[in-house]
């Protein structure tokens, strides 16, 4: 594996964490906005 495979693979893991992050977040807004 050379360094832009890794590099590739790290930004993938940090995206989903990311996109995960984002999730929670839009399903607490949801949350927080019903009544």
């Amino acid at each position: 594996m050379d360094v832009s495979e890794a590099r590739l693979l790290a930004l993938e893991a940090a995206n989903i964490k990311l996109k995960r992050m984002l999730a929670d977040a839009m399903l607490d807004n949801v949350a927080l906005n019903a009544p």
